[in-house]
């Protein structure tokens, strides 16, 4: 550093230095001026200063400084190694540290990358320029280079990192575990491994805890071990610890095994034992399998040892039992569980009762202040330890069993007194306590104490008097009740008298006492009298019963009436007179008089008129009328009274008076002259007296003063008029004469000259006053045929109304020639009627008039009830009611209301009749269910519609069936009698619930609280009422029970179960008698009680001896009943001694038990048996006696056997007994199954233990037994008039018990009548026997076993009969199945209806007939047919019924769809139901004209022209040949209203464009289809022009021509009151004035829009004009463009001032080049010709579709398309455009088109339509073209095939015609007016319409896109496609929305054809 200052002088110049303030003297040079360092260190840097003074001068110094920096270059401080190897995931620090002034900077390249620009997140430059990279990876391997760096230069190390991988490894896997349930468990897997291994734990293919998965329960500990807390059992398995990473994996296993936690489920219950029996605790545990569980029960803290006393055991499950139970057992219980799987435990308290002690000393003496009562006094006896409930007292009346008497004495009493006894009884009395336990021991009986016997103190019961005959009354009575007849009844007296008169008694005496009726005779005829019946004993007279008054029956009259006169009063009527007979000869209630007359040799066609008696007069009066006129008559008169008639009076005869005669007959005119005639007749039918003559008279016609009269004789039946004007109308009169005076006039009227002719008919026909069963009709005359008319008749259809009808003569009205009214009577109520009428004259019978209307008389109540109503037994609580249904005629009212009322009631109860109402008019049978079981009904039927029910059917009565008794017998009692008889006695079951013929009764009877099966005992017949059940087991209680039975089978016992015990006895030997401890000089021995107690036990006694002394030298000794065990002490070593234990009850000692015993301590388990061994002739169906051969007893006698068996080819034995006798050798084996193989195997049991199984005995089959079960009947049907078929299912093979070989099929015929003969005669006949209760059975025996079904014939007709069915096999029969029953004679047609045969009669009928089915397969009477007719291949849409409850042969079915194939299948009924049907036949109905078409539309709507569309009709009925479309205008336009109808062929096309209509005018529509003939028209009204809210005009158009283009111009006009949606143009000849479209679908944004003049016809002038299109529809039109020639402009070289140019060239050249002009004109026009003959399809323009017009400049007839496209309508052929031809003319077509396809040839066939107007306008027809020719040689511009040929669709519309061969034209028109109608072809598609409005929405599926809707005001077309719109609506307008709106398609036709 160098430091130059300047100062004089300079040699006082002084420079020092300072650095950093501290002078600095080492390296100054240059006078201090220049500083030098050398080798600058980092400490040398700092601020030097130089700093200038001038010495000894007061210049103040100057300074000057600088910093010196000293950069020292980097250095490392700490470096990595070289190589560093690192494992993968793990974090590595790469260290890199260096110093240096300025601090170095850090950078760390890896690969020669920077680090920092891989942006590596894992790559971490600390602060001290370590690298740190976290989480290895392979990808990490490579050279990392660090750089220091600062201004002082740049130092770089570098390092190799590796990074290493290793695979993982479990170093300390999972082991084998065990846990309890719902403890925690961990399961360790420490592992190692590089990457660090991910710890997947599995249990099979379950992941139970991962990274990434953590079930609940399963914890993944951060060491990798898994912790399952809390376990379940199902966590028991097998665990898999799975360490992963990219180097590998490795697995380690374990299994968990987990324990069921040890816990008592199953706690024992506190309860109360009776004494001596058993008492069972259960220690219910659940455990694990694989868990040993210690049970250990205490007792009050004291553990129990139950080895160690006999009656406590310990079952494997915990469960304790104490047998014998006593006092001393009395205690609290636990039990203690101990595992490892845990440990529980728990108490329960158990209390021991027993019987209190029978009461001690009863006494019974009679009561000195009480009658009929006894004192009973006794001791209170030991309760039983616990306190009393009761006592009850039983006493025995007349040794009769005892029965309670007493049954809830308070317990605190020791005293009772029993009153109301019977007197002359004895009676005996005992006493038992009863406390909780049950009941005590009975006392001993008291002595038997007498009441005295008294009078009866009650009358006889159930006295009833009935009058037998007119002189004796029947007296019947029941003696009194036992309890008041007071001693023996010795006999009856019964006492009489007249009642009302002061008479004493007759009396009788019966001294039979058996005897309870008595027929009282020879009385007085019709008389009452009193009766009272008493009955009596050894003490006296008893009660008389209170007076009962009969009458004696009613006699018959024994005299006629008195003073009878009989006189006729005229000529029908006889008056009669009489009086009365005495009242004492009357015999009885006067009941009337009846007159009789009858023609004499007629008796037995007697008048009888009745005559109630009259009790004023004494004379009578009476009268016959409606006797025959001048007739004789015998008259008399009787009396009569119910019982019936009285004698005649003498009979008088007379004859009836003398009156005027009927009319003659038949009055006729023959011989007719202009002044005379002939007229002839008969005599009356009714004289009605002696003629006397005839009266003649005739008059001029109503000129009365013209009349001649002649009277002629009796014998004159004609005469000649004479003395007539000629030709003159006269009446005629002929009458008969008698005395009485002239008869009824016969007259006619007849013309003079003129011979009557037939009649004309009647008309101005009116019907009125419409009653259910008649009407009147009103008419006018018709001609009378110059004659008067004798007779009106009146024809009807009936039912069903057509044309094709049968009309019916109903009525006939006549000699009322001047009527102008009749009444029609005898109609049906509620029928369809049509009326005609004829007159009658004397020629004859008149046309019929027209047809009146159709009318449907009045309904009325049915007339008639239900036919065939019979009844039948459908179940025991059921009957089966059937009718034959109304026909429908006979319905009277709407059918849908007609049902059937059923009424029934049980007879002879005064109940109130149930009924129950059928809807269904065609129900035929009804099932009444709820009713009682053996109950007979009267059940009767009626009719019903919707105005009333009709009249009943006669009543019919039916019993149901036989059930079994729904209740037990009453007043059960039981008594036991010893130690193993109990006697039963009881009452009979209720009447009401017998439910039939009690046939006996069974005792059911079984041990109490036992599971043994239970028992019957069997009284048979119904008068048994008591049984005596022995072989019973001493002192067991029974539950006993009674049930009765019928044939049925059992019915419900009776309930509650009745508690006896049997009597007690000497017990049995006790049981199991072993020797748990024996030693040389003692024994202990073991038992349990009696198998058999017999009683209490008292206690025990045990003898034994030496088995070589007798008994005398034997120790005896007596222990306690509650003793099990003793212990014999001081016996010898090495001797056998015999034990003998017998227990005691009160009734002694009982059987010894005896077991053998060696005193020795070297006893060893016995030896098994030797081979069991069965004998053949042991060997039977149920059981074996099994024998064997005992084995060494090791030293200690067998106590038992225990034999076992298995049922082959099972393998499970089963123990049979396991307490066989220790002395036994043999043993029966019972309880085995019939005809099975079993085995058997026998051990024996010592005191040791139990042996060894012998050997299995060789294989036993059981012999066979008779079946021990029954068939199940599953159903029986009628199968003919005389058959059954029988259905049933065999029993299962294990009950057969052998070979099934057969079934036995036993039947009866069931005779209920008899069956309720048989109830009566037990009644009076106790004594009857089974065999008198049933009647024997018919057996069929079927042998072929695999039968489940047989008809069971030759059976009796119209009889039920009950059927029952069996098995047998080669033992015998088994049980029978329960009984069914049915009706025989009755069942269904086995055999269809045959022949059945179709007939086509009209388009809504068909006949069908039938043969009836064959008369073996009828099975009964036909009562009618079912017809079910379907559709064809419609079946389960259309099938219906009709069904005929008429035996008839043939239906017609109506109302049917024309032209249908119908199959019809017909079956026959009878009264059991249906048959089967015959196979369906096929038949059509004939055409019909069809129904309306289904819609007409309207589309393409403008001011002249619119599109029509229709839909077909929805019933074809037949072929449809085409439509007939009809329009004219609502109102005439300009005067002229014009018609037009145009006839479509074939049913396609529907659709047409007409366009001749005229704008804002009003049109009608109407379409019809034809088949044979028209049917009905559809109609809808349109308005032509815009409808409300279309666009409006646009601006006038007008066109600029370029080439051969035109372009169209218009400004937009009035949107509407929605946006244009596009544009249409309309084009039409100048000079025709019918618009067409021309071009579609104009997008909306164009004004203008060019087209090329091709498409227009050369040379024609056209106006053109633009029409709006929004939602709304077409617009208005804009005002017409200015014409345009359709002329192209001609090229410049074709014109005069070229050939003037040409001239001027030069003559030279005029030759050459008009020649080369020529050439080359002719080569253009012929390159034209070949350019629009190539191109034969034309292409579509760009916005719309083109149409020509034809040369005739008028829109030509078009046939369009569905299918039309523009290139089809509009192409060229042959050099020209084709177009639209001429108008054909009317009469027929002449074209010629030499290219249409041969293929296109044939015609849609159409028929010719016509054009009419109206009658009242004319006008002229425009004219049309007529035949248009065309020129062979002229190219073809235009031909009308051709513009059709463009079409394949159109090939059919017109036939190819040769040149010059005129064809009639396939549509063929008629107009008045201009404009002629053409049909369209196929329609276009229909545009999607928007919805239709509520009243037009119900348009036929599939019609959809024809839709109308009303869119926002517009107005709507009106339609007429749907029934339901009124015809007022026919006339609507109609303007329909467009058709074109955005989305929709048009009709794409160009120019649509014109109409």
């Amino acid at each position: 550093m160098e430091c130059v200052a300047n100062a004089r002088p300079l040699i006082k110049l002084s420079i020092a230095w300072r650095k950093d303030g501290v002078l600095v003297t080492s390296g100054l040079s240059d006078f201090n001026r220049r500083l030098t360092i050398l080798s600058p260190t980092v400490h040398q840097s700092g601020r030097y200063e130089c700093e200038a003074v001038l010495r000894s001068s007061s210049v103040p110094s100057v300074s000057a400084g600088a910093y010196l920096h000293v950069l020292e270059p980097p250095q490392f401080v700490k470096e990595p190694e070289r190589h560093i190897t690192a494992e993968m995931e793990k974090v590595v620090d790469i260290p890199c540290q260096a110093r240096g002034v300025p601090k170095p900077e850090i950078l760390w390249f890896k690969d020669a990358v920077p680090i920092s620009s891989l942006k590596i997140p894992r790559y971490r430059v600390l602060p001290g320029g370590t690298l740190q990279v976290n989480g290895l990876l392979p990808d990490d391997t490579g050279m990392f280079q660090c750089f220091a760096s600062n201004q002082a230069g740049e130092l770089q190390t570098n390092t190799y990192l590796a990074v290493t991988s290793i695979s993982p490894n479990i170093t300390a896997g999972p082991a084998d575990s065990t846990v309890i349930d719902g403890m925690s468990v961990i399961l360790h897997c420490e592992t190692s491994g590089a990457p660090r291994p991910a710890i997947t734990w599995q249990k099979g293919e379950r992941i139970l805890a991962s990274g990434s998965v953590q079930l609940p329960r399963f914890t993944l500990l951060e060491s990798g071990s898994l912790l399952i807390s809390p376990s379940h059992i199902s966590d028991a398995g097998t665990y898999s610890c799975l360490a992963t990473n990219s180097r590998g994996i490795d697995e380690a296993n374990a299994d968990l095994i987990v324990w069921a936690r040890t816990r008592i489920t199953s706690p024992p219950q506190d309860q109360s034992v009776i004494k001596g029996t058993k008492a069972t605790m259960a220690c219910g545990v659940t455990h694990d399998p694989s868990v040993t569980v210690r049970y250990v029960w205490e007792k009050e803290g004291s553990v129990l040892h139950t080895n160690s006393n006999p009656r406590i055991r310990l079952d494997p499950d915990g469960t304790l039992h104490i047998s014998q139970t006593w006092s001393g057992d009395i205690g609290t219980y636990t039990c203690h569980v101990t595992s490892v799987g845990g440990n529980d435990s728990r108490s329960a308290h158990l209390r021991v009762r027993q019987l209190p002690h029978a009461p001690e000393n009863p006494v019974a003496v009679l009561s000195l202040v009480e009658r009929r009562a006894i004192n009973l006094t006794w001791a209170k006896p030991f309760d039983g330890n616990s306190p009393l409930i009761r006592y009850i007292l039983e006493v025995s009346e007349n040794n009769a069993p005892w029965a309670v008497l007493l049954a809830n004495i308070e317990p605190e009493s020791s005293a009772v007194t029993v009153s109301g006894l019977i007197p002359a009884r004895s009676y005996q009395f005992r006493i038992c306590a009863v406390n909780d336990v049950g009941k005590g021991q009975f006392s001993k009986e008291t002595d038997r104490l007498s009441l005295p016997e008294e009078p009866p103190s009650a009358p006889p019961q159930n006295v009833i008097a009935s009058g037998r005959t007119n002189q004796s009354i029947m007296i019947q009575w029941q003696p009194p009740a036992e309890s008041h007849q007071n001693g023996i009844i010795r006999g009856y007296v019964i006492r009489y008298c007249l009642s009302g008169l002061p008479v004493g008694y007759q009396y009788k005496n019966i001294t039979n006492p058996d005897v309870n009726n008595l027929l009282l005779e020879d009385l007085i005829i019709w008389t009452n009298y009193e009766i009272e019946v008493a009955a009596y004993n050894e003490a006296g007279l008893g009660v008389h019963s209170h007076t009962v008054t009969e009458w004696t029956l009613q006699g018959v009259p024994t005299v006629a009436p008195g003073n009878v006169h009989a006189e006729a009063v005229n000529s029908t009527t006889i008056r009669f007179s009489w009086t009365a007979p005495s009242p004492q000869f009357i015999n009885g209630i006067n009941q009337g008089y009846k007159l009789l007359a009858w023609e004499p040799g007629q008796e037995e066609e007697v008048t009888v008129v009745t005559v109630r008696p009259n009790f004023q007069d004494s004379i009578h009066v009476g009268y016959i009328k409606g006797l025959k006129k001048f007739t004789e008559y015998s008259t008399s008169v009787l009396c009569f009274t119910t019982p019936g008639d009285g004698p005649r009076s003498t009979a008088q005869v007379l004859r009836t008076h003398e009156d005027i005669p009927g009319p003659v007959g038949h009055l006729s005119f023959t011989e007719i002259l202009d002044t005379s005639l002939k007229v002839s007749w008969r005599e009356p039918l009714e004289k009605n007296g002696i003629l006397t003559g005839y009266r003649i008279s005739w008059e001029e016609f109503n000129r009365t003063n013209t009349r001649v009269t002649h009277y002629l004789p009796n014998v004159t039946l004609q005469y000649r008029v004479t003395g007539l004007t000629a030709l003159t109308t006269y009446t005629i009169e002929v009458a008969a004469m008698t005395s009485q005076g002239q008869g009824q006039l016969s007259s006619s009227t007849i013309s003079s000259g003129v011979p009557p002719e037939l009649p004309g008919p009647p008309t101005n026909m009116a019907i009125s006053n419409i009653a259910p069963r008649s009407v009147t009709l009103q008419f006018k005359p018709g001609y009378d045929g110059k004659t008067s008319i004798s007779r009106w008749q009146v024809e009807a259809q009936i039912g069903v109304i057509g044309e094709n009808e049968e009309w019916v003569l109903l009525h006939q009205l006549p000699n009322e020639p001047d009527a102008r009214s009749l009444e029609v009577p005898n109609l049906n109520p509620y029928t369809f009627y049509r009326f005609r009428m004829r007159q009658v004259n004397i020629v004859g019978t008149s046309p019929s008039s027209q047809p009146s209307r159709k009318i449907q008389t009045l309904q009325a109540p049915p007339d008639i009830a239900p036919a065939n109503v019979t009844l039948r037994t459908a179940s025991e609580t059921s009957l089966w009611l059937r009718w034959v249904p109304l026909p429908e005629w006979e319905y009277n009212g709407n059918p849908e209301f007609v049902g059937y009322r059923v009424q029934y009631s049980r007879t002879g109860t005064e109940g109130r009749a149930l009924t129950h109402g059928i809807p269904d008019r065609l129900e035929r049978e009804f099932t009444i269910e709820d009713l009682e079981e053996w109950a007979e009904y009267e059940v009767r039927v009626q009719a019903v519609n919707g105005i009333g029910a009709g009249p009943w059917s006669r009543p019919v009565r039916g019993r149901t069936r036989e059930s079994v008794p729904s209740s037990g017998p009453t007043n059960i009692s039981a008594f036991a009698t010893t130690s193993s008889s109990i006697l039963v006695r009881w009452s009979e079951v209720p009447e009401p619930d017998r439910n039939g013929l009690v046939l006996g009764y069974k005792v059911v009877y079984k041990e109490k609280d036992s599971d043994s099966a239970l028992q019957f005992w069997t009284a048979e017949g119904n008068a048994t009422h008591s049984l005596l059940l022995s072989d019973l087991g001493k002192y067991v209680l029974y539950e006993i029970k009674v049930l009765a039975f019928t044939r049925i089978g059992d019915g419900v016992p009776s309930n509650p179960p009745i508690l006896e015990r049997t009597l007690d006895d000497v017990p049995g030997p006790p049981v199991g008698i072993l020797f748990p401890e024996v030693r040389t000089t003692s024994v202990r021995l073991i038992w349990q009680s009696p198998a058999q107690p017999n009683g209490i036990i008292l206690a025990y006694q045990i003898t034994y001896r030496l088995n070589s002394t007798n008994s005398n030298t034997a120790t005896v000794d007596v222990l306690n009943p509650s003793a099990r065990q003793y212990t014999a002490t001081g016996l010898k070593p090495e001797l056998v001694y015999v034990f003998r234990i017998t227990a005691q009850t009160r009734k002694g000692w009982g059987e010894a038990a005896e077991a053998l015993v060696v005193t020795t301590e070297k006893r060893d388990r016995p030896q098994p048996t030797s081979l069991p061994t069965v004998r053949q002739e042991d060997v039977q169906a149920r059981k074996v006696l099994l024998l064997w051969e005992p084995g060494s007893d090791g030293l200690s006698p067998v106590r038992y056997y225990t034999v076992q068996y298995r049922e082959l080819p099972d393998s499970n034995w089963t123990v049979h007994s396991a307490s066989v006798n220790h002395e036994a050798s043999s043993y029966i084996v019972d309880r085995l199954k019939p005809f099975t193989s079993y085995q058997f195997r026998v051990k024996s049991t010592n005191d040791i233990g139990d042996s060894e199984f012998s050997e299995e005995s060789e294989a036993i089959t059981t012999l066979q037994d008779a079946p021990d079960e029954a068939p199940v009947i599953l159903s029986v049907t009628p199968h003919t008039t005389t058959s059954v078929l029988i259905r049933w299912q065999p029993p299962s093979e294990e009950h057969v018990n052998g070979i099934l070989l057969g079934f036995q099929i036993r039947y009866r015929e069931l005779l209920y009548d008899g069956l309720r003969s048989f109830t009566v005669r037990t009644v009076n006949s106790p004594t009857a026997t089974w065999t008198e209760l049933t009647s024997p059975y018919s057996v069929r025996n079927l042998t072929e076993s695999s039968l489940t079904q047989y008809e069971l014939d030759n059976l009796s007709k119209h009889k039920r009969y009950e059927i029952r069915l069996s098995v047998y096999n080669a033992v015998g029969e088994g049980p029978t199945s329960a009984p069914q029953e049915v009706f025989v004679g009755e069942a269904v047609p086995t055999g269809p209806p045959q022949n059945v045969a179709i007939q086509s009669a009209t388009a809504t009928q068909l006949d069908v007939t039938w043969d009836p089915p064959p008369v073996e397969a009828q099975n009964g009477d036909i009562q009618g047919y079912k017809i079910f007719y379907w559709e064809f291949q419609r079946q389960n849409e259309t099938e219906r019924l009709r069904t005929l409850f008429l035996p008839e042969g043939g239906v017609k079915l109506k109302n049917l769809t024309g032209y249908t194939t119908y199959m019809i299948s017909v079956g026959a009924f009878n009264a059991a139901g249906d048959g089967p049907r015959s196979p369906a036949t096929r038949g059509r109905t004939q055409q019909a004209a069809p129904s309306a078409s289904s819609f007409i539309h309207f589309g393409e709507l403008t001011t002249t022209s619119v599109n029509v569309s229709w839909g077909e009709p929805v019933y074809p009925n037949g072929i449809i040949e085409g439509y007939r479309l009809i329009y004219e205008p609502c109102t005439p336009v300009d005067g002229v209203s014009k018609i037009v109808t145009v006839d479509v062929k074939g049913n396609s096309p529907r659709w047409m464009k007409i366009k001749d209509l005229a704008d804002g005018v009003t049109y009608n529509f109407r379409i019809r289809a034809k088949t044979f003939a028209y049917g009905p028209e559809v109609e809808a009204n349109i308005t032509t022009g815009p409808g409300e809210g279309a666009p409006g005009p646009p601006g006038e158009p007008f066109i600029s021509r370029y080439g051969s283009a035109l372009t169209i111009h218009w400004a937009s006009g009035d949107p509407g009151r929605g946006p244009i949606s596009r544009y249409v143009i309309e084009a039409r000849p100048s000079d025709e004035g019918l618009w067409d479209i021309l071009i579609k679908d104009i997008p909306k944004e164009v004004t203008s829009y060019t087209f090329s003049m091709d498409i227009l016809k050369q040379g024609v002038s056209y106006d053109f004009r633009v029409i709006g299109v929004n939602d709304y529809g077409y617009g208005s039109p804009s005002a017409p463009s200015p014409s345009i020639s359709a002329q192209k402009v001609a090229p410049f070289y074709e014109e005069w001032w070229f050939l003037v140019v040409v001239a001027l060239v030069g003559l030279i050249f005029i030759l050459l080049l008009v020649f080369i002009l020529i050439i080359r004109g002719q080569s253009k026009k012929y390159a034209k010709k070949s350019d629009s003959g190539n191109n034969s399809n034309c292409n579509a323009l760009s916005h719309g579709e083109m149409v020509s017009l034809d040369e005739g400049r008028f829109p030509a007839l078009e046939l369009n398309n569905r299918k039309l496209s523009v290139k089809n309508s509009f192409c060229r052929k042959n050099g020209v455009y084709t177009r639209s031809p001429p108008r054909p003319s009317p009469g027929s077509l002449h074209y010629s088109d030499e290219d249409v396809s041969t293929k296109y040839n044939d015609l849609i066939p159409a028929e010719s339509s016509s054009l009419t107007e109206k009658p009242s306008e004319i006008s002229e027809s425009q004219g049309s073209d007529s035949e248009y020719e065309v020129d062979q040689d002229r190219p073809k511009t235009h031909s009308f095939v051709n513009h059709y040929i463009s079409d394949p669709t159109y090939y059919n519309s017109w036939r190819r015609q040769q040149k010059g061969i005129s064809r009639v034209q396939a549509y063929s028109y008629t107009e008045s007016d201009s404009g002629e109608p053409e049909p369209s072809a196929l329609p276009p598609p229909l545009p999607p319409l928007p919805p239709l409005p509520p009243q037009l929405n119900s348009v036929p599926k599939g019609q959809g896109q024809g839709s109308l809707y009303r869119p926002k005001g517009s107005r709507t077309p009106t339609p007429q496609q749907q029934p339901s719109i009124p015809p007022s609506q026919n006339s609507t307008l109609y303007r329909p929305p467009s058709s074109l709106a955005p989305g929709s398609r048009a009709p794409i036709a160009g120019f649509s054809s014109f109409v």
